[in-house]
């Protein structure tokens, strides 16, 4: 029996938590290892990496392309949000082999299935769901990753790009990256459908703020990303001195987490608040575009 850990006195880490991840094998246990990163350790900034993975996605004109055809991104931007993060929360809370995770994933692909997308553009989206947690945490975290850490989310998204019938899934990181990085060199350019992808991801976290901070959300987010991913945007590289303040701040709050956290502990989906559904988590069927959801999961 998995154990459920309680906070010390109401808001100090539980040092057990670090002490069974050292114990865990990458292979054989990085479910468990990646459900302790994500609903114990770093919820908070593996939520925003996968944030910006997506947003990285949107640099290619082959992921770009599709969403702006379906419009789902700009006429319903806060649903299509909330519907990726509900689905990706419940795999990597729960694990893809439980009931709730094969559920997820299923659901996924059933979305998909109605879309023509290469299996490398597949691969593409998968490896920034890879490389994003792990350049975050070791730049942002209260702690940097073990490499064990670091392979669990490696083995553990493998393991999901089985369950979506991918091919050619690389068999080391080395690997994923060498591919990650000829597929970006072969697509990464400027076009107006990464512009408009970009700009309505850009207006969903501005709902996000009040009315007198929206205008620091774009410059923020062209701040946080690559001058290629600027580049494939058509983003102006904001002042150095933004972007230090920026980074800085997100450095100094690494310091009190290294021993508080006032994340839920756990911090599950049944915690988690989407502000399109704000009745609660909505069911796993019942996310995704209402034209290709089944009558019985409406």
């Amino acid at each position: 029996m998995t154990s459920v850990y309680s906070k010390r006195f109401g808001f100090f880490r539980h040092p057990a938590i670090g002490r069974e991840l050292q114990a865990l094998d990458p292979i054989s246990d990085h479910q468990r290892m990646v459900h302790l990163l994500t609903a114990y350790e770093f919820p908070f900034d593996i939520t925003r990496a996968l944030e910006l993975a997506l947003f990285h996605t949107y640099a290619s004109p082959r992921v770009s392309g599709l969403l702006a055809h379906t419009g789902e991104f700009e006429r319903h931007g806060q649903k299509r949000y909330d519907d990726t993060s509900r689905l990706i929360a419940e795999f990597m809370e729960s694990g893809y082999d439980s009931e709730k995770g094969q559920r997820a994933i299923a659901h996924m692909n059933l979305i998909h299935s109605h879309y023509q997308i290469d299996n490398a553009d597949y691969l593409f989206v998968l490896s920034t769901f890879i490389f994003y947690p792990i350049n975050w945490v070791n730049q942002y975290g209260w702690r940097k990753l073990t490499p064990a850490e670091e392979l669990s989310i490696f083995y553990f998204f493998r393991a999901v790009g089985e369950r979506m019938n991918l091919t050619d899934l690389p068999d080391s990181i080395a690997e994923l990256r060498a591919f990650t990085d000829a597929y970006e060199d072969r697509y990464f350019r400027y076009t107006e459908s990464n512009r408009r992808i970009a700009d309505a991801t850009v207006s969903i976290v501005k709902g996000w703020f009040p009315n007198f901070l929206r205008p620091l959300v774009q410059p923020a987010v062209a701040a946080m990303i690559s001058p290629k991913l600027r580049d494939a945007f058509g983003y102006v590289t904001p002042p150095g001195w933004f972007t230090a303040l920026i980074a800085g701040g997100l450095w100094i709050r690494k310091f009190p987490l290294r021993w508080l956290t006032f994340k839920p502990y756990p911090s599950l989906v049944q915690h988690t608040t989407f502000r399109h559904y704000p009745d609660g988590p909505p069911d796993i069927e019942a996310v995704g575009p209402e034209k290709l959801l089944r009558p019985k999961e409406r």
